[in-house]
């Protein structure tokens, strides 16, 4: 039975995720988190970092994660038929009219707008994870070490081009020597 709600949980997000994979983490986080409850915010929050430091999409990583945790091997298969499943049959139904109508005004006008929406959930993410990555009013001023970290992660990667998993290994090894 709970490979089934596992099955329709991560099939909904797969359905809705418009954009790939990280498009899908606030879909994921609201099922996962605030519906179901199957992880903490801070479970997700870890458990979104290491999947991050691992090769493949993060939203199937976090589906077989999650479907593992609540029901063993069963509900990671669930977990991982659910979030690729319909999104596979949508790219193979939708494709052909995506060719056909990729240079329509009206279908350039719908991604137009659909862009900033996703762009404003994944904002949404950073902004409900930065509390616990910094810790929460007024002691993230204090926080000066894992701001600094947080900046040098995003220069390395926005100017200089770093892979994030090799950023999260980085990460993890400052936090080993300077923030126990």
């Amino acid at each position: 039975m709970e490979t089934l709600h596992l099955l329709w949980s991560f099939a909904k997000v797969g359905l809705f995720g418009f954009g790939g994979g990280p498009s899908m983490i606030p879909l994921i986080q609201e099922e996962v988190v605030d519906v179901q409850q199957w992880l903490t915010k801070d479970e997700f929050l870890d458990a979104f970092a290491f999947g991050n430091a691992l090769p493949g999409p993060i939203a199937t990583k976090m589906a077989g994660y999650v479907g593992f945790k609540v029901a063993g091997w069963p509900g990671a298969a669930a977990g991982l038929v659910g979030v690729t499943v319909p999104t596979i049959l949508a790219m193979i139904a939708l494709g052909g009219l995506y060719l056909r109508y990729r240079e329509s005004p009206a279908f350039e006008a719908f991604l137009r707008g659909v862009r900033p929406v996703v762009v404003a959930l994944l904002a949404l993410v950073v902004w409900e994870f930065a509390p616990r990555a910094f810790g929460a009013p007024p002691q993230w001023l204090a926080n000066w070490a894992l701001w600094g970290l947080g900046v040098v992660a995003f220069v390395a990667a926005a100017r200089f081009g770093v892979h994030p998993a090799i950023l999260i290994v980085a990460g993890g090894v400052a936090g080993l020597t300077f923030l126990r």
